[in-house]
């Protein structure tokens, strides 16, 4: 089998067609601001890749998902890691319908029949706080609720359709508040996209920041969770943990894939460094698809959330030795007779800036071996 034929025959059956559009296109432009890949994305209905057929959506299992992200990663890291935030936020939606009364599954219906983009506004990067943590204040109207925050760096915000955020609203039973989702429509009164990104490096995920100025969000657009923060949302919460750590990781792996490929390619690069890199890369993969058919046998708990953590570093420490080493084997005609190795180089050591880093992790993961809950720093 050849070198990611798994992966693109996985986004071939799924998005048909992506493949084939993303190769027509030079990876610099995929990459710059105004990058056409989301675009693609779009009409070949990515944005339905995690929604249950029954919903119009494509249905994609973990493991297929995995792959699709690999295969992405591999022609426009960007598309790769923007798309994983839509697809965070589709899973979290998901998840949360799964004990609703219909009305969740209506939008998740709604996203994938018209191949909506969500990007996430949830609190996935802010250290100490849980995947659903309010990171925007909410008032609740007779009309809906009003909310205003800012979140920053926001993947998709150029793009998107939705903005899903988190929000503590009054219970409609009893007292207290309760953890609600809120899908707010890009063309929202009150919601602005502004500048954020300046690196040139990843800049066609369109990581910019979203601001939301006292947007109305009318109720139908409102999950409610029927929970306190920390009751069931625990088991929400740690599944949506597990699917960002997967499809992010893959993501990466697919930016270290491409220059992999590119030495593979090399008849001038001994076989036996060729065979080394393939094993190293491979090996490191297949952890991660290990993780993705356990996330496809149930629901992910708090020990698959610590596996997730634990291949994420992994593969951190795989793409330290494979990228530097794959750049050494092109050599340095490669290197200065275009920006594509130099730039798949640094944007594939990305995947250690995501939260939770391993240096804040060091303490909980160190508790967790001890018979603690497992905490996220």
């Amino acid at each position: 089998m050849r070198f990611l034929e798994r992966e693109r025959a996985a986004l071939a059956k799924l998005l048909p067609g992506l493949d084939e559009s993303l190769r027509a296109v030079p990876l610099m432009t995929l990459e710059g601001p105004k990058s056409p890949g989301i675009g693609l994305f779009r009409e070949a209905g990515g944005p339905g890749l995690l929604a249950p057929t029954a919903f119009q959506g494509r249905g994609a299992t973990a493991l297929e998902t995995l792959r699709v992200q690999r295969a992405l990663g591999s022609r426009s890291p960007s598309l790769a890691v923007a798309t994983t935030m839509h697809h965070f936020s589709m899973a979290t939606l998901v998840g949360l319908s799964d004990s609703g009364e219909g009305l969740e599954w209506m939008l998740v219906q709604g996203v994938a029949s018209e191949n909506r983009l969500m990007a996430s506004g949830f609190a996935e990067g802010r250290s100490g706080t849980g995947i659903l943590s309010p990171s925007m204040s909410a008032t609740v109207t007779p009309e809906g609720v009003r909310i205003t925050g800012v979140k920053r760096p926001c993947s998709l915000a150029r793009s998107m359709d939705l903005l899903t955020a988190s929000v503590m609203v009054p219970c409609e039973e009893g007292e207290g508040e309760e953890l609600a989702v809120a899908l707010v429509p890009a063309e929202s009164e009150g919601l602005s996209v502004s500048g954020f990104w300046s690196s040139t490096f990843l800049a066609g995920a369109e990581s910019d920041q979203v601001t939301l100025d006292n947007v109305l969000v009318p109720k139908e657009l409102l999950v409610r969770t029927a929970s306190p923060a920390g009751a069931r949302l625990d088991e929400v919460q740690t599944a949506g943990l597990v699917w960002f750590e997967l499809l992010m990781t893959g993501s990466y792996l697919g930016a270290a894939s491409a220059l992999v490929e590119r030495v593979l390619l090399n008849d001038r690069v001994p076989d036996a460094e060729r065979v080394r890199l393939l094993v190293e890369i491979e090996g490191a993969t297949a952890a991660v698809e290990g993780l993705a058919r356990r996330v496809d046998e149930g629901v992910p708990d708090e020990s698959a959330l610590a596996d997730s953590l634990y291949a994420r570093y992994t593969v951190q420490d795989a793409l330290a030795r494979i990228v530097p080493r794959s750049v050494e084997l092109l050599g340095g005609l490669n290197f200065m007779s275009s920006d594509e190795v130099g730039y798949l180089a640094a944007c594939a050591n990305g995947l250690a800036l995501h939260p939770p880093s391993r240096s804040r992790m060091t303490g909980p993961l160190s508790a967790y071996l001890a018979d603690e809950p497992l905490t996220i720093a």
